[in-house]
Formats: C-alpha cells, sequence, structure tokens
C-alpha cells in the first residue's frame, strides 16, 4: 500500500484527537458547575477519540502490518494519557474505584454508559469517512460486514483478556506509585506490547467499551461469548489486579523489596 494512504489515516486520526480536544475545551467554558454532567461528558468524548482512532487503526493493521498499529497506538496512548485527565474510557477503572471505595455504583453505572454511548455513536462518523473513499485503503470499508478478532475459543480468550488485563493493570498501578521519569512512556510501552502479543488470539482490546464499539455483532462470535470474553474477561483481570497488587511478593517484585517488606508489615 502507499504511504499516502498511511498518511489520510494518520491525517484523520490526528484530526479526531484535535476535534476531541476542542470539544473538551468548549466543554469547559459552557459546563463550569461541578458535578457528574462534566464527568459523563469527558468520557463520552474520550470514548469517542478512542475508538474512533482505534476504528482507523484496523485499517492500520490490515493493510501497513502489525509493527505499523503498534507504533500509532504507542504515540496515542501517550498522547490520550496526557489530555484525558480523569476520563478513563473504560468501565473496569470505576468498577475498581467501586471496590476500593472511591465512588458509587450510580457513578460508575453512569460513566460506563457515558463510554459505550460516545464509543458506539462516533462510529457514524468514521463510516462517512471511510464512505468518502479518500484513500485505496477505505474502498468499500463503510458498509463492510465485519469479522471478530477472537480466534480462539471464547473461555480461553476471556482468559487472555484478563491476564493481560490484570499485568497492564499491575503496571499502571506500579508505576503510579513508583512514579519514574518517563512513566507514561512506559505504561505506553508495556500496554502497546500486550495488545500487540495478544492481537493475534483474542485481538487485544483489554477494554469492554473499545471491544464492543469495534466487533459488537461480528462474524465469528455470538453476544454472550463476546460479553464473555470481552465484559467478564477483562473486569475481571482488572478488579482482581487490586487484591494481587497488595500481596507483599508482588509488590517486593514491582516495587522493590522495601515496598514489599512495608506492605507485609501493614497486613501483620
Amino acid at each position: 500500500m502507499s504511504t499516502t494512504a498511511l498518511g489520510v489515516s494518520a491525517l484523520f486520526m490526528v484530526g479526531c484527537c484535535a476535534l476531541a480536544q476542542i470539544a473538551r475545551v468548549i466543554c469547559r467554558r459552557l459546563v463550569t458547575r461541578e458535578g457528574l454532567v462534566p464527568v459523563l461528558i469527558n468520557e463520552a468524548i474520550a470514548a469517542a477519540e478512542l475508538c474512533a482512532c482505534c476504528f482507523e487503526l484496523i485499517i492500520v493493521a490490515d493493510n501497513f502490518g502489525v509493527s505499523m498499529y503498534a507504533v500509532c497506538l504507542f504515540l496515542l496512548t501517550i498522547w490520550w494519557g496526557r489530555v484525558w485527565g480523569d476520563a478513563s474510557a473504560c468501565p473496569y477503572t470505576h468498577m475498581e474505584d467501586v471496590v476500593e471505595g472511591r465512588t458509587s455504583f450510580k457513578e460508575m453505572a453512569l460513566r460506563s454508559w457515558a463510554e459505550l454511548m460516545g464509543g458506539c455513536c462516533v462510529y457514524r462518523v468514521v463510516q462517512v469517512f471511510w464512505w468518502l473513499e479518500l484513500a485505496e485503503t477505505h474502498r468499500g470499508r463503510a458498509f463492510e460486514a465485519c469479522n471478530a478478532d477472537l480466534q480462539v475459543s471464547p473461555y480461553l480468550g476471556a482468559v487472555i483478556e484478563g491476564v493481560a488485563t490484570l499485568l497492564c493493570r499491575l503496571a499502571s498501578k506500579a508505576i503510579s506509585e513508583k512514579e519514574p521519569r518517563f512513566g507514561s512512556y512506559i505504561d505506553s510501552f508495556i500496554g502497546t506490547s500486550l495488545v500487540v502479543a495478544a492481537f493475534n488470539f483474542s485481538g487485544g482490546y483489554f477494554n469492554p467499551v473499545l471491544a464492543t464499539a469495534l466487533k459488537w455483532g461480528c462474524r465469528g462470535h455470538t453476544h454472550m461469548e463476546h460479553i464473555i470474553v470481552y465484559w467478564i474477561g477483562a473486569c475481571a483481570g482488572a478488579v482482581l489486579s487490586i487484591p494481587v497488587f497488595k500481596v507483599p511478593a508482588v509488590r517486593r517484585l514491582l516495587l522493590g523489596e522495601e515496598a514489599g517488606s512495608k506492605s507485609k508489615s501493614k497486613q501483620e
């Protein structure tokens, strides 16, 4: 494929990020009061930005390979980490907050709903862009039937999504607590590496909203199999990361001997 087609995909993703940032600025100016409304709007914007870019990343992966896909994803995750603020565009982070008592079940449900709305509705924008066929890689993609990325059994797929999400969340918690230099780059590299490792098995989504926006109803799995793999698997891995991160041996491995000793003394 030509570099022009890659350039069109890159410009589309940059444009999506720019429009999302403009939307965030407008939101801050129009919705000045405190409360849940601006939080939900920011979650919807972040999810729309995430899913729009990842729709285009499918084009990149199909035509330019997983390596180019990984480079683009790495750069995007660094950007998102800088501009999203408190938004996560991912339901299981709110589930973790509920388990740890930092938020209510109601807020978790509303945030997840806002993320689903933002992620699923943005497909119409992507579809119009593909329909224009500005690049050869977009020909026929606007109305093409999609295929599931799940290449293994649903239960193995759930394990893959769950374990990878667990590892990803453990790494993020360790980086957040240790605050190393270039921590955001390290976090993005780990996340991207795990996505690439799972790419040919489950698709490597590690985000129920992203998986639902991109692959719900696609040929290759039923709705229940989709829920088992991308919702139950990923959410179970994320919630499991909370007690696992408190295990002294895990903290010693991720944070050093001193952190492990402190955790052990607290438990005693």
